[in-house]
């Protein structure tokens, strides 16, 4: 069958006629969705910043919080510049939005535990039951806190042991921090034998705390029997003092109060001797 030259020309020019108009509207829709992205992504920095700096205002807001809560607000943003560029292009926008609550959905049952994590930390970082440089004991988890994360916690333990503990388990257990108050009260028992002046005893105790300048005057130290046994008396020292000096505190007050009572001639009874070993002889059949 022979082509006809005019229809075949004809066919053309409505062809090109229509690649014409799309790529007028795709031009304009490509323009407008280049100053869309530009927008967008000049908005999402600006309102980061923002709520960065707006957030330092904040007295004791974390920074650690404010970086979350910034990147939030601007990946929020980011993906609703997306969604509307999309929809610049004729993509139903209802069945992005979908999507994207889906894949969130997927992801968030797929990352249940790290985003308990997260909700911990963020809860930690709010209420702060302990800060960076305290000595805190949580469960059997017990140290002090050198980094407080989203996901977990740092913390260095007394004999120098790296800890990372998830933020989760620190915020479902009781927290018992050592340093918050400031200060503490320790207790140091010495026993000594019944036949001692016990008034002497508790007298040269006393005395000891009272030459210590890291032993707090309020409360005052006090001394008092503890225990009483068949030939043993167990004195107990107990005094306040600041967090950072308990241990110290504590070590060199038990030396000075063995010292004060050699002194005294309070003598501290020794232990009982072993029972002898009897051997079993063996007998000869």
């Amino acid at each position: 069958m022979p082509i006809d030259p005019q229809n075949a020309l004809l066919t053309v020019q409505s062809g090109l006629a229509q690649l014409s108009a799309l790529i007028v509207s795709y031009s304009f829709s490509a323009i407008g969705a280049v100053i869309l992205l530009v927008l967008g992504y000049t908005v999402a920095g600006l309102a980061q910043r923002s709520i960065y700096a707006g957030l330092g205002h904040i007295h004791g807001f974390d920074t650690t919080l404010r970086h979350f809560f910034s990147r939030i607000v601007r990946y929020a943003i980011l993906i609703l510049v997306v969604v509307m560029v999309l929809g610049q292009f004729g993509v139903q926008t209802t069945s992005i939005i979908a999507a994207i609550g889906a894949i969130g959905l997927a992801i968030g049952l797929a990352l249940q535990g790290t985003l308990q994590n997260i909700a911990a930390g963020i809860m930690l970082l709010a209420l702060r039951p302990f800060r960076i440089g305290e000595y805190v004991e949580v469960g059997v988890i017990s140290g002090t806190i050198e980094e407080i994360g989203l996901f977990a916690t740092q913390l260095r333990t007394v004999e120098g042991v790296y800890v990372l503990a998830p933020n989760s388990t620190l915020w479902n257990l009781p927290v018992r921090n050592y340093t918050r108050n400031g200060v503490r009260r320790a207790d140091i028992t010495l026993t000594i034998g019944s036949w001692n002046d016990i008034d002497l005893a508790q007298k040269t105790m006393l005395g000891v705390a009272a030459n210590d300048r890291r032993v707090r005057r309020e409360p005052a130290p006090i001394a008092f029997v503890a225990t009483v046994g068949d030939s043993n008396v167990a004195i107990t020292l107990r005094y306040w003092t600041s967090a950072a000096d308990f241990f110290a505190t504590q070590i060199d007050l038990t030396k000075r109060a063995k010292q004060a009572f050699d002194s005294e001639g309070i003598s501290i009874p020794a232990p009982p001797p072993e029972a002898p070993r009897q051997e079993a002889s063996a007998t000869r059949q």
